[in-house]
C-alpha cells in the first residue's frame, strides 16, 4: 500500500465537501461576491485566525463534538480563504499548499511511508520520531540548523506557552534542575526577590528604574511557575485556563448573591463578598 492509498478512507465525502468550500470562498472573493470578504487580506485575518484557534481549543477542552466540528469548520474557512488570497495574487495555489503538506508528511514519516519503520527490530519511539523529523528538515529539506535550540521556538507564541517550550528545549540539552525541590526553591527565591523589589519601588516613590526591576522580578516568578508546571507534567496554559474558568464561575456567583442581597460590590462589602466566594468554592450556598 503506498502513501496515497492509505488516505482513501473518507475521501469520497471529504473531497466534494472541500471543493464546495473552495467554490464558496472563490465566489465570496469574486467580483460579485461579498464586499467585506473582498476587502480582506492575509494580514487583516491574522487576529481572526488566532481567535478561532483559541475558540477551537476551548471546544476541545469542553469535549463537545458538535462544538469542535463547528470551530474546526471556522478554521478551515480561514485557512482556505488566506490560501485562496495567495492564489488570486499568483503567489501559490490552494492545491499547491495542500500538495506541499502532503509531501512533507510523507517525507518526514519514513517509518510509515518508507522502509525505516523500526530500529534494531523495534518500533520507533516517539522521541526517535521527533529526532528523525529534525534531521530530515536539515538533510533532505536543506533547512539550515538553528544557532540555538531555543531558536526553534517561534517568537510569536503567547509568552506563557513560549516560556514552557523554551524550558522544554533547554531541559532536553541537560540544562535542568536535578529534582523538583530545586524548582520549588527557585520559585521561593524569586518571590523573596520580588518582595525586595517592591520595597525598593515603594521607597523610591515608584521611580521608573525600580518599577522596571519589579517587572523583571515578576517575570521571573511567572517563568519559575511555568518551570514548576513542566516539572510536574502540567501544561501551564491548560492549568491557567481551568483556573480562569473556575474564577469566572465563582465571581459570577458572588455577583448573583450580591444582587440578591441588594448590596453594591465594593471594598466596603469585601467580607460579605468573601463569604459568597467561599460558598461558590465549596458548592454549598
Amino acid at each position: 500500500m503506498n502513501g496515497s492509498e492509505s488516505f482513501t478512507y473518507g475521501a469520497a465525502e471529504a473531497a466534494p465537501a472541500f471543493r464546495r468550500l473552495y467554490d464558496i470562498v472563490k465566489r465570496l472573493r469574486g467580483p460579485e461576491g461579498c464586499p467585506w470578504d473582498r476587502e480582506q487580506n492575509p494580514a487583516s485575518l491574522r487576529g481572526d485566525l488566532i481567535e478561532e484557534t483559541y475558540e477551537c481549543i476551548e471546544a476541545i477542552d469542553e469535549k463537545e463534538p458538535g462544538h469542535i466540528r463547528e470551530e474546526l469548520g471556522d478554521l478551515f474557512l480561514l485557512v482556505t480563504m488566506i490560501a485562496y488570497m495567495h492564489e488570486q495574487d499568483g503567489s501559490f495555489s490552494v492545491a499547491e499548499a495542500l500538495e506541499g503538506i502532503a509531501e512533507k508528511l510523507i517525507r518526514r514519516h519514513p517509518h510509515v511511508f518508507g522502509p525505516a519503520g523500526a530500529e534494531n527490530g523495534k518500533p520507533l519511539s516517539p522521541e526517535k520520531v521527533l529526532e528523525n523529523w529534525a534531521r530530515i528538515k536539515i538533510e533532505q529539506e536543506g533547512r539550515a540548523p538553528k544557532d540555538s535550540v531555543l531558536d526553534e521556538v517561534p517568537r510569536s507564541f503567547p509568552p506563557l506557552d513560549r516560556a514552557w517550550k523554551l524550558q522544554k528545549k533547554a531541559a532536553k540539552k541537560g540544562f535542568d534542575w536535578p529534582d523538583a525541590a530545586g524548582v520549588f526553591g527557585k520559585l521561593r527565591e524569586e518571590l523573596a526577590e520580588t518582595e525586595e523589589a517592591l520595597r525598593a519601588a515603594q521607597n523610591a516613590g515608584g521611580a521608573d528604574g525600580t518599577r522596571e526591576a519589579l517587572e523583571g522580578e515578576l517575570g521571573d516568578i511567572l517563568f519559575s511557575a511555568v518551570n514548576l508546571c513542566r516539572w510536574l507534567g502540567v501544561e501551564p496554559s491548560l492549568a491557567l485556563r481551568k483556573t480562569n474558568a473556575a474564577f469566572t464561575a465563582r465571581f459570577k456567583h458572588v455577583e448573583k448573591r450580591m444582587r440578591e442581597t441588594g448590596l453594591e460590590m465594593n471594598a466596603e462589602h469585601l467580607s460579605i463578598m468573601e463569604r459568597f466566594w467561599k460558598e461558590a468554592k465549596s458548592g454549598t450556598p
